[in-house]
């Protein structure tokens, strides 16, 4: 099958029929063929792949630029400025190593490992509050009273930024995530880029033993990495590390307690979270494409001829529930064999923080279902809101009750 980027009337998948039911609309797009063009909600054309051969192959293909020069459609995404776009995710292998490798002691198994003991005091305290809240209201919001703040506590002591400046930071990101208009959007960019300035300024004024004064050093002492590089690694680490983890706890209790049967298999072996973990993972992961990619030349992905400079996305979402890899993809199992997902990346791009988010997510979904054994919905799951775009789909609010 051959197709071009000449195309006119562009389907639009992800409208409202996505947001209700993601996996609804990819399930209907992998039968149909395994590469669609078709647009953006802004108008932009791309080329989605929805099987999970190609997604698992292409994010691994270093013909796939995610370096935004190669674009020959002029995709801008954010339109981030320098100092937020020089990031990670933005950069290919020569550069990407050289300041990936600056970043990585702070995220190896052995360093992560390190902070057991204090995110699980943090967990401790924050089930302990969650718990209180619901015995004095009757309820609680599982993400604003706990999934929210864990992770930006445990980034924020990584980067040593003050309780109060990761509440605001976690509400940036979100307006940039979701926002409300463009101007919120600007509004957003420029605060978050402004914060993180002046972070930087701070760290350079007084250095202490977090990550962030380490890159400043790598930065100020041995030029290593340039200021954009610096300012956009904090951007990353902060960013990332608190969005995802928290839509996988409040998206992972949300299905636990709706599979009550392997609520009470954890309940029973706890030994089984770790498990668990990787099938939430791959069940509830709320990024729904992986970061575009641009071919540096004419490429073919499913059959489909991709030219030079095109969009590509790949849907995560759909490859975790392609049933060509995952039999009874819907199927929410703990005890499913592959555990091999991509809700964590695949290839170069493979996620830095993965050992941190593992422990996070393991820790903080043991203490919930030990900790507070009569914990239940205090809506009906249709009545959820949910934060939904192409690119991920997330749980606003998890109201939570304990059962009588």
């Amino acid at each position: 099958m051959i197709q071009t980027s000449e195309d006119v009337a562009l389907p639009q998948p992800f409208g409202a029929s996505f947001a209700n039911d993601p996996h609804a609309v990819y399930a209907e797009l992998r039968a149909a063929g395994p590469v669609h063009r078709v647009a953006l909600p802004d108008g932009s054309p791309v080329w989605l792949v929805t099987r999970e051969a190609d997604v698992r192959e292409g994010l691994s293909d270093q013909r796939l630029s995610v370096n935004k020069r190669h674009s020959s459609t002029g995709f801008s995404g954010f339109s981030l400025p320098p100092a937020l776009d020089s990031n990670l995710l933005n950069i290919d292998p020569d550069d990407h190593l050289r300041l990936r490798r600056l970043v990585a002691k702070g995220f190896t198994a052995r360093h992560v490992d390190l902070l057991r003991g204090e995110i699980g005091t943090a967990v401790d305290a924050l089930v302990a509050q969650l718990g209180d809240r619901i015995e004095s209201d009757g309820e609680a919001d599982l993400v604003a009273a706990f999934a929210k703040p864990l992770p930006l506590r445990v980034i924020g002591a990584l980067l040593d930024v003050p309780a109060d400046d990761q509440e605001r930071f976690s509400a940036w990101i979100s307006a940039m995530l979701s926002p409300r208009s463009r101007e919120g959007l600007v509004q957003a960019i420029g605060d978050v880029h402004g914060f993180l300035v002046d972070l930087v300024a701070l760290r350079r004024s007084a250095p202490g033993d977090d990550v962030l004064s380490g890159l400043v050093a790598a930065r100020d002492e041995e030029d290593r990495l340039t200021e954009d590089e610096l300012v956009s690694l904090a951007f990353l680490i902060l960013g990332a590390g608190s969005e995802n983890v928290q839509h996988v706890i409040s998206a992972g209790m949300l299905t636990l307690l709706q599979h009550p049967d392997q609520l009470a298999e954890l309940r029973a072996r706890p030994a089984r979270t770790a498990d668990a973990v990787e099938e939430l993972l791959r069940y509830t992961s709320p990024n729904q494409t992986a970061i575009r990619r641009f071919p540096t030349g004419p490429v073919e992905i499913g059959g489909v001829r991709i030219p030079a400079g095109d969009t590509v996305l790949f849907a995560l979402a759909s490859a975790h529930r392609d049933p060509a890899r995952y039999p009874d993809p819907d199927r929410f199992d703990i005890d499913r064999a592959d555990k091999a997902h991509l809700a964590l990346g695949h290839g170069m791009h493979y996620c830095l923080g993965a050992p941190l988010a593992r422990l996070q997510l393991t820790l903080a979904l043991g203490a919930l279902i030990d900790r507070l054994p009569r914990l239940k919905l205090a809506r009906p799951a249709d009545q959820l809101r949910w934060n939904s775009t192409f690119r991920f789909h997330a749980l606003r609010e998890l109201p939570v009750t304990n059962a009588p």
